[in-house]
């Protein structure tokens, strides 16, 4: 590589990693409590770990440094996937296997840079770019399939543009690598830039948006004090239309309903109901608010002794899940309880002649 294009290379590697450096601090400082902002964090950091591993020059000088860093670069495609479930779903929590996954390809890594040697370690050239492109392509259809159920408009977007871009980077580089070994200088400088670029657009993004905790839906936000905003006379029409199509006929008992063929169904632009549930019912997920729907079905099944002997599994179908796992994490999330748990208090208190649920109370709404 010249030495125009090496500095140009250098400087923007620098700047992507101090770029990437500042989004990590802003997650940590405000909204480090939840796991996308966790993940956020991590994957910033290992973001920036990879700008300057790339670099000969900074590589060659990190010393001790450089299996620590290339571990946490080389970990990345894998935090980006997590990242793309854990900002795409609220309910998403980290489990032990995640990070078995993560440490099984940071293992592999530093075997293949630091322990084997070249005859050996070129075996592993093939999986390694493998598992990169393979975990860029889950975080990318996590973010297509997912992005819409979002309904907090700013954060939809920026979430999108996060993952797909760092998806497309990392496959566009993995696979590069794939055919035709190491990048040359100018897709080395075109990386370089391309990973400054997403670094500048996150950071100003960050720095631009007033209530950080809504961007990752860090905490769970109170119910308002007062009445929720005032509707005009149209979103009164679509609120009373929405509130016949989910509750007097169930919509939510629907295969695969989206916000998109909920909103064909009431035949209007899918824009219009998605401010509705967002901003005038307070919903900013729309698998949350469909769940609250279904919850409050199942628990009114749960807790009739007319159903006592209907198995938990026929409930869950029935409300509109899928399957018995997503039905058990929703029904415990929204609850503190296991379903079964729920049946046998609300059975005990029927038969004391308080039920604690009863069919055709008045539905509450639930905040995502």
């Amino acid at each position: 590589m010249s030495a125009p294009l090496a500095t140009a290379d250098l400087l923007l590697r620098g700047g992507a990693a101090s770029l990437l450096l500042l989004v990590a601090g802003l997650l940590v400082r405000d909204v480090g409590r939840s796991a996308a902002a966790r993940l956020g964090v991590v994957f910033a950091l290992g973001s920036g770990a990879y700008a300057l591993c790339a670099a000969a020059q900074v590589h060659a000088a990190f010393g001790p440094w450089t299996a620590p860093v290339l571990a946490l670069a080389s970990g990345n495609n894998v935090v980006l996937w997590l990242f793309a479930l854990a900002v795409f779903d609220d309910g998403f929590r980290l489990r032990p296997g995640h990070g078995a996954v993560w440490a099984a390809v940071v293992a592999a890594a530093v075997l293949h840079a630091f322990v084997l040697p070249p005859a050996v370690a070129r075996w592993l050239d093939l999986p390694l770019s493998l598992q990169a492109i393979g975990f860029a392509a889950l975080a990318a259809v996590q973010a297509l399939t997912s992005w819409r159920g979002d309904l907090v408009e700013r954060r939809r977007a920026l979430r999108l543009f996060v993952v797909a871009a760092a998806s497309g980077h990392s496959l566009v580089m993995a696979g590069s690598r794939l055919a035709a070994g190491p990048t040359p200088p100018a897709g080395s400088l075109a990386s370089a830039l391309a990973l400054f670029a997403i670094a500048a657009v996150v950071a100003v993004a960050l720095m631009q948006v007033d209530d950080r905790d809504d961007l990752f839906g860090a905490r769970p936000r109170p119910e308002p004090a007062g009445p929720p905003p005032a509707l005009d006379a149209a979103d009164r029409t679509l609120l009373a239309a929405l509130e016949r199509r989910m509750g007097a006929e169930r919509a939510y008992r629907e295969e695969g309903l989206t916000i998109g063929r909920l909103a064909a169904s009431l035949d209007v632009p899918e824009h219009r109901l998605r401010r509705l549930v967002n901003r005038g019912l307070g919903h900013r997920n729309f698998a949350a608010f469909v769940n609250g729907y279904r919850l409050d079905e199942a628990k009114a099944a749960l807790a009739d002794p007319a159903q006592a002997e209907v198995p938990v599994l026929t409930i869950a179908i029935d409300a509109g899940f899928g399957s018995l796992g997503p039905f058990n994490r929703a029904f415990k999330a929204g609850t503190g309880r296991t379903p079964t748990e729920y049946r046998r208090a609300a059975l005990a208190d029927f038969e004391h002649g308080s039920p604690i649920s009863k069919t055709g109370e008045k539905r509450t709404a639930i905040r995502a």
